[in-house]
This record gives structure tokens, sequence and C-alpha cells, in this order.
């Protein structure tokens, strides 16, 4: 069914003003991203990549990015906001509601829109869904309360219908990352889902001129972070990938993690294809790298404290497996000196045609990582913004201004910035497109490109 409308603040920051209006639109919470240029070698290559490089795009004489002053593509961006700290203030911030923000280049300036809606505190996760019959929508993920939401624009101003909706009995509820593709092979867009705190695997299927869900796993006391869909056996069926963990700590502890698999068109259920031991893992990545027609793995291995003093015992790594790598024998392909890092981008940056991949990390900033001529050696690591520094630090590598490259869109919450970079034939350069303003804390959960018709009002 779809919500009544419900009042909503709509803000157009442009030049300082602002409008407010009415409008029912449900918020997803995006993500956090911060970056700051500068390039340089860590690692110097030995060996030529593996992909064929057209007319060698470093020896490309640098030439200034310009930004058009119109694009026909946005970016939405689903975050937490906690409200403005009082002198004297003790205790935990204040969750406001869940907001989503969406950012649109129009006549030359970056014009930015927020959405709120009070249904959830915080919305991990928001993305364009074409639905079945070819429209497009704004699919959303909550928190506070789990749901799946479904964002529809009549007469300009959005409309929600729930998909699904549910208390896992636990301490949370909340939909934790969503991730959509042809999981049964019939060219239908199914929603993969994960959930906190209890497990929760689900699939959601359009069905009827409705949604129907099939949870495909529950664990008790487990979150769910990431899910990825993919094909690493190369069979043509996709495969769901996810990380379930035991509760988060945030104090560097040993904690175990992994790495499942669910192949939902051939009835296989939890399959364990990384078991990290004592390390953690939350965000992973699933795509074909190496363009040898099958995907690979990729996990963000979480650095540990050294229960011995300062320092750490180990540092972030990102290992690498494909479809017959042992559980336990994932390939190291780098080495990070920072103890999180929350988020993987496949990119071509530099338009070469070798697909790459982009870190993020908590604090040491933002990474270009590019694969050698065999990937499973130590890939070379370029700063792309050494400053940058998020909890989550959301990234995204997207073609926004349609050039035929991409560029790097990067929240970085810790300066309240988010920020675009883009090659000039040599380096990324910089460009700041907005700095907030006022005093919230905010944390940015995902950035993901829009079409610009889905953008709020």
């Amino acid at each position: 069914m779809k919500s009544p409308l419900r009042s909503i603040e709509v803000t157009d920051r442009r030049g300082g003003r602002q409008r407010r209006r009415a409008a029912g639109v449900a918020v997803l919470l995006g993500l956090t991203l911060m970056m700051s240029v500068g390039c340089s070698d860590d690692t110097a290559p030995t060996k030529k990549a593996e992909a064929p490089k057209p007319a060698a795009a470093s020896a490309r004489p640098a030439v200034k990015p310009s930004t058009p002053d119109d694009m026909s593509m946005a970016l939405v961006l689903g975050l937490s906001a906690f409200a403005e700290r009082q002198p004297g203030d003790e205790g935990m911030p204040v969750p406001l509601p869940a907001e989503l923000e969406f950012i649109v280049r129009r006549g030359g300036e970056w014009v930015t829109t927020t959405m709120t809606d009070s249904d959830s505190n915080v919305f991990h996760k928001a993305l364009a869904y074409e639905m079945p019959n070819g429209e497009m929508g704004l699919l959303t993920g909550g928190g506070s309360k789990a749901m799946l939401k479904l964002w529809t624009k009549e007469d300009g101003t959005f409309q929600s219908q729930t998909l699904w909706e549910k208390d896992f009995g636990g301490r949370f509820s909340r939909i934790r990352d969503i991730e959509v593709g042809d999981i049964d092979g019939d060219g239908s867009n199914v929603i993969a889902v994960a959930t906190h705190d209890q497990g929760v695997v689900a699939i959601v299927r359009p069905k009827d001129g409705g949604y129907v869900v099939e949870e495909l796993d529950a664990e008790k006391d487990t979150f769910v972070h990431e899910i990825e869909l993919g094909d690493l056996d190369g069979d043509g069926t996709i495969e769901i990938y996810a990380t379930p963990s035991e509760p988060n700590r945030l104090d560097g502890a040993s904690q175990s993690g992994r790495v499942v698999r669910y192949t939902p068109a051939k009835g296989e259920g939890r399959v364990v294809v990384a078991d990290l031991g004592d390390r953690h893992a939350k965000e992973i990545l699933v795509a074909d790298l190496d363009a040898n027609g099958s995907d690979e793995l990729y996990v963000i291995v979480e650095g540990q404290k050294n229960p011995e003093g300062r320092g750490l015992l180990h540092r972030t790594e990102i290992w690498r497996y494909e479809a017959d790598t042992p559980p336990d024998q994932g390939v190291v392909i780098a080495e990070l000196d920072d103890r999180l890092g929350r988020f993987l981008t496949p990119s071509d940056l530099d338009g070469d045609g070798q697909q790459e991949i982009v870190v993020a990390l908590f604090k040491k900033g933002v990474w270009w990582l590019r694969p050698r001529e065999d990937p499973t050696k130590p890939w070379r690591k370029k700063a792309i913004d050494r400053r940058s520094s998020s909890f989550e630090h959301a990234v995204i590598a997207t073609d926004l201004d349609g050039d035929g490259i991409q560029e790097l869109y990067v929240a970085s919450d810790n300066d309240k910035a988010l920020r675009r970079y883009v090659w000039d034939g040599r380096r990324m350069v910089k460009e700041e497109i907005y700095k907030r303003g006022d005093n919230r804390s905010i944390l940015t959960w995902n950035i993901m490109p829009i079409p610009i018709g889905l953008v709020a009002e």
C-alpha cells in the first residue's frame, strides 16, 4: 500500500536560498565520504599491466577538467543525522529523522535538496530501481524500523510503497544493504537485502503487481553488513554474497569474520566462501576486474590493534578470491596503513580500459589500487587524497557528466564536505561540491547515481 503523504522538509541549497514544501518521500541514509588530492605511488610497478592501455593515458598532457553547466544524472546520498550538541549536553547524540540528500548540476551550480522521513532515523541505502512496468523509482532501506520502500513521483511529489517491513526480534531491526539483479535468471529485478541484528538475508521479488519476500537465512545476534551479486564460477547464474558477523566491536579487539554465498536459482543455501579467522570484514566487492569472464571476490579485512601496546598488530588488507580459492586462503593484494576501511568501488578513473579499485579508509584517505599483469600479486597503490576521512567514507565512481570517463565522488563527513575528483591526464583534480554549514553530525552511508527525474524538487 502507498503511504499517505506526510509533511517533510525539502530544502534547496543554492546561493543560500531555502524553500520548504510538503512532499511524501522516504529517506535513505547515505554514505560518508572524504578526500583530498595528492597522488603518489608507494609501490613501484615491476610489470606491465595486463590490460593494454590505449596510447598511454599517463603520457597525455594535463588538461584542466571542466564541469558542465548541466548534467542529466544526479546523486543521492543516504544519511543519518544527529541533533547539534549544546553546551552541557551529555550522553549519546540525539538521532534525527532519516535523511536523503540529492545533488544535481543545474545552470552552472551544484544544487542540493534534502528530504526527511520520520519512519526511521537512518537510511543505509538509496538507489534507482526499474519496476516491472519499466518506470523508475527510488528504492530505500531504513533502520530503527526495518523498512524497504519504493518511492515514485506523482504530480512532482514522492509517494512511498512499503515492500517489506519486519521486526526481527532482536535489539535492532535495520535494513543494512540492498542490491538489485536478475537473481532468478528470468529478467526480473529481484532485490537482495541484508539486515541487522538477527542475520536475516532475504530476497524480494516483483510478482503479480506486488512484491513477495523469501527469507534465505537467519542467525541470532548477527549483523549482515553487505550484499553483493555476482558469478564467480562463470556458469551464468547469479550468486548472492554477504558478510555476517557478530555485533560490531569498535575497540579494535579480535573479531571473527566470514563471507557466505547463496544461490537461490539452484536452491543452494549458505556456503562459507571466505573464512577470515579472527579477522573481521564488513565490505566486499564482486566484479570481473581481470576481464576473464568470471567475477572475483574482494574483501576488506580490517586491521587489529596490538594487544601489547600502541599501534596495529595487523593493518587493513584487501583479500582476493576466485571461484576455486579455499575459504582460508584468500590472496592479499594490498595492505593499507589504517584500522578500518568501509568502501570498495570498481573504477576506471583514467579511462585506459583497465578496471581498478578505489578504497576509502577510516582515517588515512582514499586510495587507487591497480592490478599488475598477475592480479594475484600485490597491486600498485596510489593516494588520491591522504587527508580525506570518515567512519563510513562513502565513495562512488561514475560518469555523471557523460563524457565517457568516470569521476570519483567522496563524502568527507569529517570535513562536512562532498567532493568530486576528475582525471586531467596526469592526476585526479579535486572539486568541492559543497561544504555543510550546520553543526549537526552526519554519517553518509551510501552514494549512488540516479536519473535527474528522481531528484526531490
